[in-house]
């Protein structure tokens, strides 16, 4: 019915419904499994022992609440005097009870600024007074505003007709085209910010996780990728989000090069490609022969009987073995996503998100009583595996290494007469090998959490502006969300640094610096 709508719009002269990705879940179910992980991490931490102090006599967890005082930033100190009218004449002073309230003070700090100006008949010149360099050549607004734009709409979520209304609150004489001609093109010193942390962040990290989410961009649907590690957190909009894609973001947009040699020739196979095919591609292209993208695509047009989806893996085999060899961006060794295809072959190890593949179970809905309680028991099963996963990671050991090993054979093997279920249980066990990088690397995380939460960040930008409507607005947009909640993880404020840089100061160091400096701080890991 809705295609026969949008037809009669079309005929009309009008566009039909814009294609939007609906976020219903599936058949009204909540298909989250994020109450099952966190009881199982409780479970792991109440056998080890962890938590049992901030627990109260009745077993009730205790308010773990920090000292906010020294990290309150005094500005100034007031005395408040004795009124003495009336008390005992013997008082005696003894100090001070100190109180800490914390207020802030919005005020316009508007200038007017007088420059000399000097004539010189010698030379038919006129000389003017230099304003000082945190306005100079920066248009009628300070520093201060300038900083508050991307503060406002970054971190505060607000729309650009908001933020208008903020400043106009405090007789901010400014324009809604200002704004917008500021956000797109006043920033341009921070994407190379954000492309220096970037690389510092890639090759400070052991692991790095990514995920996506849905973007739009001018009224077409695009995706927002999310690359993080416990350094960092990266945005990166892309029209599309097959595997090329997600090469071309884990090497910051580097310009994309194919390398046809062993690792590549191996990926065919991986692929499935014919034996026919294979021997077409070796007659065509060099062993070990770099090609740039227009390199490529002239060899490719010289292969015969390739079809669209032959020549798709293609090209991803030699972006792929390119990318494993080259050293002018970090390669990434271990990649924790979930189960989706693009995400999978890039890296040396996939470490598959154990919540989302709990989630295929839980999208099950059995009728007949004895599959309803076949799925119980197995799920019970599976949340306490992962406990015993959760375990291990605490006190790793080689004998319980080889144990859950095996456990994870034995659980993921067994069939229990419902069919939908035990295909799920056989598509577990083949990832195996992506699931249990844990017990080799007991560091790693068992899921995808922390770009999961990278992603909610993007939805609300989304909530809030829908889309955004050029390619200058979309890149300034992942600029600030990768400073922003990178400068987060390192305990850095938001503020401070995008006033550092705005009114040229540069007194902070770069959050590349703060990437590589606070990685050289952590604990030396095991994950080589």
């Amino acid at each position: 019915v809705q295609e026969l709508r949008d037809e009669n719009n079309r005929l009309k002269g009008e566009q039909g419904k814009p294609d939007i990705k609906a976020s219903k879940k599936k058949n009204g179910k909540d298909i989250s499994s994020e109450a099952e992980r966190q009881q199982a991490q409780a479970d792991a931490d109440a056998a080890a022992g962890i938590g049992e102090a901030d627990k109260d006599a009745n077993g009730k967890r205790k308010r773990n609440r920090e000292p906010k005082l020294p990290k309150i930033r005094i500005d100034r100190e007031q005395i408040c005097h004795l009124a003495k009218e009336g008390m005992p004449n013997d008082l005696q002073f003894k100090g001070y009870e100190d109180v800490v309230i914390q207020d802030l003070i919005i005020k316009t700090d508007n200038v007017k600024y007088r420059r000399e100006i000097y004539y010189s008949p010698s030379q038919k010149k006129t000389y003017l007074g230099e304003l000082p360099a945190d306005v100079r050549g920066q248009g009628q607004f300070g520093p201060g505003i300038r900083s508050l734009i991307p503060i406002l709409k970054t971190e505060g979520g607000m729309s650009e007709k908001r933020l208008l209304g903020f400043f106009q609150n405090f007789g901010i004489e400014i324009s809604p085209a200002y704004i917008s001609q500021q956000w797109t093109g006043g920033y341009e010193l921070f994407h190379q910010e954000k492309s220096d942390l970037y690389r510092a962040g890639i090759a400070a990290s052991d692991y790095v996780h990514i995920d996506d989410t849905s973007a739009r961009v001018n009224g077409v649907n695009h995706y927002c990728q999310v690359v993080c590690s416990p350094l960092f957190t990266g945005y990166f909009t892309t029209p599309n989000k097959d595997r090329l894609s997600v090469l071309s973001v884990l090497t910051d947009f580097s310009p994309q090069h194919y390398l046809y040699g062993e690792h590549a020739i191996k990926l065919l196979g991986t692929f499935g490609l014919s034996a026919k095919a294979r021997t077409a591609i070796g007659a065509v292209l060099q062993p070990d022969l770099v090609m740039t993208e227009d390199e490529f695509i002239d060899k490719f047009i010289e292969i015969d009987g390739l079809g669209k989806r032959q020549g798709v893996h293609l090209a991803e085999a030699c972006a792929i073995a390119y990318y494993r060899q080259q050293t002018d961006f970090p390669v990434i060794k271990m990649l924790m996503a979930d189960d989706a295809p693009q995400f999978k072959l890039i890296s040396e190890y996939l470490c598959v998100c154990w919540i989302h593949d709990g989630r295929h179970d839980k999208k099950l809905m059995p009728i007949v009583p004895i599959h309803q309680a076949a799925l119980t028991d197995f799920r019970g099963s599976y949340w306490a595996y992962y406990t015993e996963l959760l375990n291990y990671k605490i006190d790793p050991k080689t004998d319980e290494k080889t144990r859950l090993d095996k456990r994870f054979d034995e659980l993921f093997s067994i069939k229990t007469g419902y069919d939908d279920l035990d295909d799920r249980i056989a598509k577990t066990l083949a990832k195996k090998a992506e699931l249990l990088n844990v017990l080799e690397y007991p560091k790693l995380p068992l899921h995808n959490n922390d770009a999961e939460l990278g992603a909610r960040v993007q939805a609300r930008v989304r909530d809030v502006s829908f889309q955004t409507k050029s390619i200058a607005g979309t890149k300034i947009k992942d600029t600030f969300l990768t400073i922003n909640q990178t400068a987060k993880k390192l305990g850095i404020s938001f503020y401070e640094y995008v006033f550092d840089r705005v009114s040229g100061a540069f007194k902070l160091p770069s959050l590349a610096d703060s990437v590589s400096y606070t990685h050289l701080t952590l604990p030396t890991s095991d994950l080589v």
